[in-house]
């Protein structure tokens, strides 16, 4: 059963302000591309605070995590819509030493808790899988892979640099992963990335990890979609991750709003937009 806390609708602010419209399925019945600039349409997703934080540094672990203040039941919703619409989700070694150390929010979606049963049956009226596939980025490969991604049926792949070590190979190979280098150099390319994805037969990628490799989508031009959820709430604090993180981009990137929507629906957290961007002009 869908918890009440979903219940109470959104206001469209943008490209039309007009009725208020129900929050459940507002990203699953929306009109998405099935296909980007290089290969699938890539797309990435992230809550952030009116300061900009989407992560705090946690005192007593020292380590960055998604903090109470900033996360939020009805865009932990939206974030599973939008991963029931992904043929595959991409994420990086990084996330995966987080979720193994416990600061992670999710396995990897899509939620198998009650409140998104709905999300599975979609996918199976809809021809998906139950699961999307992996897509790991990852030029040192110093993680571990959780079983459980592997015995759900899920395709696994990691993607790297020709550089990589060879006996990470080989471990990652040997529980059941595909590794596939995608370019030279010491850090993973995203159109390099971008272009594999397309020859695997993906249509939508969905970026469920953090800003560096977000960072290497822009700096390529491949992000094709940005959803950003902004909570009315500003929380401080010196140590703080933001939604994208490395050099300057050169040239900036810039991105044109596609919708708006305002929701106010609980009396006792503040309220919060969603929009959706979609990259303006890619780098020449």
């Amino acid at each position: 059963m869908t918890e009440s806390r979903y219940t109470a609708p959104v206001q469209p602010l943008y490209p039309a302000a007009v009725d208020p419209v129900p929050l459940l399925g507002l990203y699953l019945e929306a009109p998405l591309p099935s296909g980007g600039r290089f290969g699938p349409w890539i797309y990435g997703n992230f809550i952030a605070t009116l300061d900009g934080r989407i992560a705090l540094v946690n005192r007593q672990t020292g380590r960055l995590g998604v903090a109470a203040s900033i996360s939020d039941p009805r865009d932990w919703r939206l974030f599973q819509e939008l991963a029931a619409r992904a043929d595959v989700l991409i994420t990086s070694g990084r996330y995966l030493r987080d979720l193994r150390l416990g600061t992670a929010q999710d396995v990897l979606p899509l939620s198998s808790k009650p409140p998104f049963q709905d999300l599975h049956a979609w996918r199976t009226r809809h021809g998906y899988p139950p699961q999307p596939d992996v897509a790991v980025l990852s030029a040192s490969l110093d993680f571990q892979l959780p079983l459980s991604l592997l015995r759900q049926g899920r395709r696994v792949t990691v993607l790297t640099t020709r550089d990589a070590p060879a006996e990470a190979v080989a471990r990652h190979e040997g529980r059941g992963a595909r590794v596939v280098p995608v370019n030279e150099g010491s850090a993973v390319c995203g159109e390099a990335a971008a272009r594999q994805l397309g020859q695997m037969g993906y249509r939508r990628a969905y970026s469920v990890t953090g800003p560096y490799v977000l960072h290497a989508f822009l700096k390529a031009g491949a992000l094709d979609g940005l959803f950003l959820t902004h909570r009315h709430r500003i929380v401080g604090g010196d140590g703080y991750s933001t939604i994208v993180e490395g050099e300057p981009l050169e040239p900036p990137a810039d991105l044109r709003l596609q919708w708006l929507y305002l929701d106010t629906a609980t009396e006792d957290a503040p309220a919060q937009h969603y929009a959706h961007f979609s990259l303006e002009s890619p780098p020449p």
